[in-house]
Parts: structure tokens; C-alpha cells; sequence
């Protein structure tokens, strides 16, 4: 553990060393762009589209790189079938720059080589999440006006009923018995087609301003956003991570990632239509050489055979799931000795979880935690090592060298170190907006800085330590609830008087979802009746786990808005 002396020691340092990584001489330069009409700091000598950095792929030729249960492909297969497909899209679909095209699938080889295909002729890839119920899959394919959908057999059969109506097509991935024979598989698609040329992907022309994506998010309200990025942020997130690696490894040397003896790989545990799934594990391959090895679903237990069987190196998703690993019965006799990384994002981690973390795994696995959204494309503070250590309830320091956090108060002012108020970022990796919502990009939106709805602070020497919410959001195992939504369809069950939906704290997940009802006089309902209600309109995970029922008025605070707060510490009280 570091002394707060021993962190202003080196924190001097990094400040020399970031400077020295981003002169103009420096593979990774900084200089200045105009974004949206806003001056920005830029990575200068990066990929300028997503084609160009699947095209480091070449560097790694015939090295693993999909890797799901029995299916291998090497990086020169995997670039292959993305540009055959790439050619379909343009010769068979006629997708043209800028038409979305939703993949909707478990993690798998043809969720990858679909998003590479898709960005590689300057379409719009949008991930649909693929634990939505039928309802929320037609909202996604409706408000994203996607042309094509690439879908596995179970969210296939949950979306076939919309599809004539939205004038969707689609493409089968891994067909089940029942899914029509007449659609198009994917592998059958690519059969005698030649893979686009360099000439023919370069004269597509796609900027670094070209959209890239629409991924989906849940916030404050009950109508899930998409959030659009370009290929510029997108790309900026995956160097501003090897900016972070390569500084810190100058800093101190422990930090180094590889192990001579192994390709260097990522055990891809959480869900690719994620921004961690897709953005910090999937495309942070191509400039690694990683081999990407998919879980058919997350459980413990696979997980360590998988750590053990294929070398992992970084073992990378929720907090959740580090914590289940270390509970497994075969933690004790797994061989770790592969491991370099253990880092989590897309929730907080409890500062006990890191304490059993350093007890348990081997000491050349570092711990690290981040901090980003959505709408930054995963961006905005990151933290390792005996850094971590010595703040371990800290998020990290915000990521330099293009990013910026500040706090600021109600009225809009930036706050100093150890002030508590609203979490800003910005930087080249902030979202364009929120697809077809522009009321609710300019709410958080401004002057170039994202307003994230999370509360914290920078202490002293800068980290940031995040408090609160300020969005009416609970976060499941890494997975946004927007509390609204969760409302909404609670409402409409006939015995529904009112509602409030909140998170209570849990230790495996983190929080999970819960209820307080007011019943409609004379009416019963049990937590049971109401779970069962809600399976056929909002996804499993968002459910309440917990449901108080009563026949008064749920409390109010003094503006007449009920008070959530207050029902949360009862359900928390009863426990």
C-alpha cells in the first residue's frame, strides 16, 4: 500500500511521462480536432475508422482470436469472413453508409464478425440486448430503423411476429429445429464470395466522423436510449486504454500484462452488446493480438476450467463475477498462474471484495477497477495495481490523456477536490447523442461535456470516489435498470394503485431490484402473482426481487413526489 507522500511522488512522475507519451514525435500523439464545433484533444497517429483497425489484424496472422466452446478462428480467418460478409451487405442487402443493421445474439464468433462487417462499410451496428422480452426487441428495431437483423434462434422466434410489420430482414445465427428454412444462415451467406479488397474498403471513405453504433441504455426514464457514437469514439476509448497500460507499465514495472510462455488472453465473460463486452474486451484484441475465448453463458465454475485450459491472462467483467470465482469450490485448485489482470467495470466494487482479491489470487494478478458509461464509450476514470490498493474506494484517477472530469454543483459551477456534486466528462469518446432524442441529448449535453447523473467527488490527490446516483437507476450485476420502466409495468396490472421501485444493496450483485405497492381497495396480489406478471413485459433480470404490498398511500416528500428513499431504508430495515 502507498502513502499519500508515495502517490504525489508518483503522480509527479506520471505527469512527465504522460507528457513525454503524447509529444508529436510519440506513436501516440496528441493534438487538437474540432468535434460538434468543440476543440478537443485527439490521438493524431491512431486508426481513422474501424476497417483500419481490424486491418491489425495482419500482425497477428495466424494466431487464435474467436474462440467459442469448439469453434476457433485465427485472426486471418476471422478478417476474411468479416469482409465476405461485408460484401453481402453492400451486393446482396444494399446497406449503404449510415443504415443500421441490429445484431440480436448471445455472444458468439457471428455476433464479432458481424460488427466488424458492419462498421467496415461505414453501416450503423446496433447491438440489441439480448436478454429483452419481444416487446423491447420491436421498440429497438423500431426506433433504430434497422434494415437487417443478424439473431439466434430464441431471440429470432421472439422477434419473427414484428419483423413483416418493421420490414425487417433478417439472418439466422445457429438456427434452432424450428426457425424457418427459408431464411438465410450465416455461414451459408458467405459461401463462394470473395472478400472485399484494400482498394474497394478504402474507397468506401469512412471518416473518423462516420457513425459507428447505436447501443442501447437505460436511464432515468422508462423508454431505453440509444446511444450514438462515431468511429473516432469508439477508437479513442481502445487507445486511451493503451495510453493508461503503457504509462503505467513505465511507472512501475509490475504492471506488465505478458507472460512470455502465452499468447496474451481475454476470458469474455459479459454480454458483447455492453460497452465492455464490446469495446474494452472484444476490439481491444486487435491492437493486443488477445485471443477473445466466449462463454456460452457466465458461470463460475466454467470460468476457472476456461482460466486454466486456455492460458487467461485477463479475467475482465463485473464485480460479480470476480466475487463468484473466488467463491467457487475449485478456486483452491485451478491454476491461476496465467492470470495478469483481474479488473472490473460497469458497477462499484466493495472495498472487502479487493481485500479477499489480494488474498486469494496470485500476486502477478493485479486488481483494477473502472469508471465509464455508456454515452462515454466506456470512458472516464480507471485505477490498478497499488493504486488501487491504497484508494480501494476510489474509481481511479480521471484517464488521461484526451479525457477530462470535473464536478459540478447545482448551479452549474465546477467544484473543488473533495466537493461533492454532479460527475461531467468530456473528451473525443463522449457519445454524438442520443438516437432520435434530442431533447434528451441536450439535458445532458453541454458545452461539450457529458453530465452523467453520478454523484462523487475528486479527493485530494484527484481520484474519484462516486457517492450516489443521481438518475433513478438500479444497477444489477453491471446491468442498468431504469426504475421508471420497471414502474410503468408494475402500473399496469389491474390491482395497481401506485408504485416505487428502488435497489437494495446485495452482496453478490450489488443491488438488486425492489418494490413497494399500494393495492387497489379490496384487491390482493401476491409477490408471486406480480413476478409472473411482469415475465411477458420487461426482462427477467429487471423484476423486483422484492415486493412490499400495502393499501395506504405510499409516503411523500414535500415536493408530493414519493419518497423513494425512505421506502428503501424500510425494505433495508426489515431485512
Amino acid at each position: 500500500m502507498l502513502s499519500d507522500e508515495e502517490i504525489r511522488q508518483d503522480l509527479a512522475k506520471l505527469k512527465d511521462i504522460v507528457a513525454a507519451h503524447k509529444a508529436p514525435d510519440a506513436p501516440l500523439a496528441v493534438g487538437t480536432a474540432t468535434i460538434d464545433g468543440h476543440q478537443l484533444p485527439v490521438f493524431t497517429k491512431i486508426p481513422q475508422n474501424l476497417g483500419q483497425l481490424y486491418e491489425l489484424s495482419l500482425e497477428h496472422r495466424n494466431l487464435p482470436f474467436l474462440v467459442y466452446q469448439d469453434e476457433r478462428y485465427s485472426y486471418t480467418e476471422s478478417l476474411d469472413m468479416a469482409r465476405r460478409l461485408a460484401r453481402v451487405l453492400l451486393e446482396r442487402y444494399g446497406i449503404q453508409t449510415g443504415e443500421r443493421v441490429a445484431v440480436c445474439a448471445r455472444n458468439s464468433p457471428e455476433w464479432c464478425l458481424t460488427y466488424m462487417a458492419v462498421t467496415l462499410i461505414g453501416g450503423i451496428i446496433v447491438p440489441m440486448n439480448s436478454w429483452w422480452r419481444s416487446s423491447e426487441l420491436e421498440y429497438g428495431l423500431r426506433d433504430s430503423g434497422s434494415r437487417l437483423v443478424f439473431a439466434d434462434s430464441p431471440r429470432y422466434q421472439a422477434i419473427a411476429p414484428h419483423l413483416e410489420k418493421l420490414g425487417v430482414a433478417a439472418v439466422l445465427i445457429k438456427p434452432g429445429p424450428g426457425d424457418p428454412e427459408s431464411l438465410p444462415e450465416f455461414y451459408t451467406l458467405l459461401q463462394a464470395v470473395e472478400p472485399l479488397s484494400d482498394e474497394e474498403v478504402s474507397a468506401l471513405g469512412v471518416t473518423p466522423e462516420h457513425n459507428a453504433s447505436i447501443m442501447y441504455t437505460s436511464g432515468s426514464t422508462g423508454e431505453p436510449k440509444g446511444v450514438l457514437s462515431t468511429h473516432r469514439g469508439i477508437i479513442t476509448a481502445l487507445y486511451t486504454w493503451k495510453f493508461v497500460k503503457e504509462i503505467n507499465e513505465i511507472l512501475r514495472p509490475e504492471l506488465l500484462e505478458p507472460n512470455p510462455e502465452y499468447q496474451p488472453a481475454l476470458l469474455a465473460n459479459v454480454p458483447l452488446f455492453h460497452v465492455t463486452g464490446s469495446h474494452a474486451q472484444f476490439l481491444a484484441c486487435f491492437i493486443y493480438g488477445r485471443k477473445f475465448v466466449m462463454m456460452y453463458k457466465w458461470d463460475a465454475d466454467t470460468a476457472l476450467e476456461i482460466i486454466e485450459r486456455e492460458r487467461i491472462s485477463i479475467l475482465h467483467g463485473v464485480p460479480t463475477m470476480t466475487w463468484e470465482v473466488m467463491q467457487s469450490d475449485k478456486f483452491a485448485t485451478t491454476d491461476l498462474s496465467s492470470l495478469r489482470t483481474v479488473a472490473s467495470g460497469g458497477a462499484p466494487r466493495p472495498p472487502e471484495h479487493l481485500s479477499m482479491m489480494l488474498e486469494k489470487f496470485p500476486e502477478k494478478a493485479l486488481p483494477g477497477l473502472g469508471y465509464g458509461l455508456t454515452e462515454t464509450n466506456a470512458i472516464g476514470a480507471i485505477i490498478s495495481g497499488k493504486f488501487y490498493i491504497s484508494r480501494p474506494n476510489s474509481t481511479g484517477r480521471p484517464i488521461p490523456p484526451v479525457t477530462e472530469v470535473k464536478i459540478v454543483g447545482e448551479d452549474g459551477s465546477t467544484l473543488d477536490n473533495e466537493q461533492v456534486g454532479e460527475i461531467c466528462i468530456k473528451g473525443p469518446s463522449i457519445m454524438k447523442g442520443y438516437w432520435n432524442k434530442p431533447e434528451a441529448t441536450a439535458e445532458v449535453l453541454k458545452d461539450g461535456w457529458f453530465h452523467t447523473g453520478d454523484i462523487g467527488r475528486l479527493d485530494s490527490l484527484g481520484f474519484l470516489i462516486i457517492m450516489d446516483r443521481a438518475k433513478d437507476i438500479v444497477i444489477r450485476g453491471g446491468e442498468n435498470i431504469a426504475c421508471a420502466e420497471v414502474e410503468y409495468a408494475i402500473c399496469e396490472h389491474g390491482a395497481v394503485s401506485e408504485v416505487s421501485v428502488y435497489g437494495i444493496p446485495d452482496e453478490r450483485l450489488g443491488e438488486i431490484p425492489c418494490a413497494t405497492v399500494m393495492l387497489k381497495p379490496r384487491q390482493q396480489l401476491s409477490q408471486t402473482e406480480l413476478q409472473a406478471f411482469l415475465r411477458d413485459k420487461i426482462a427477467a433480470f429487471k423484476i423486483p426481487e422484492r415486493i412490499e404490498f400495502q393499501y395506504g398511500q405510499l409516503p411523500r416528500i414535500a415536493s408530493g413526489k414519493i419518497a423513494k428513499k425512505l421506502l428503501r431504508q424500510q425494505t433495508i430495515d426489515s431485512l
